[in-house]
């Protein structure tokens, strides 16, 4: 059955609850700011509020993206909820490197066709023939599934 699932890649809890709790913080603090102790500009003032509210919308973002699972299978990179991330047969190469453009604990895919700009903070972003792998993701999780698609690139390859 070439839907078999072949690896799962989640969020890690500590990684998680840390980043979420630190966004979440950060906003609450700006508002804070920006009402109990406001600035003698105006400006100064909604711009704090309305940076306070994009950094709260930034942290359910994360909670919402962190909830997911990436699941590799023999034809696909997709997310739990059944989006599909990368076909098998459109990956070129994948990059682990030390100063590879990627993301914390992950990896970088390149892959034969672009794919609409896209981004699940802490798991994963695409945009044009790049997708990045990683951030909250659990390290071990990420370098087994990127040895699982290298081997995966080489046996179609060869």
């Amino acid at each position: 059955m070439n839907d078999e699932l072949l690896m799962t890649v989640r969020a890690s809890g500590p990684r998680r609850y840390f980043g979420i709790a630190t966004l979440m913080t950060l906003g609450v603090i700006l508002i804070y700011l920006a009402v109990f102790r406001p600035p003698s500009e105006l400006g100064l003032q909604v711009f704090l509020i309305a940076l306070g509210l994009v950094v709260l919308w930034l942290g359910e973002k994360l909670r919402r993206a962190t909830r997911l699972a990436l699941e590799l299978t023999r034809n696909e990179l997709r997310c739990s909820n059944g989006e599909v991330l990368a076909r098998v047969e459109d990956m070129q190469a994948l990059d682990r490197g030390v100063f590879a453009y990627k993301p914390s604990n992950g990896f970088l895919l390149r892959l034969s066709d672009k794919g609409p700009r896209r981004w699940e903070p802490g798991m994963w972003w695409r945009t044009g023939r790049r997708l990045g792998v990683g951030g909250v993701a659990a390290a071990p999780q990420t370098k087994a599934m990127a040895e699982m698609i290298s081997a995966m690139i080489a046996e179609r390859e060869a």
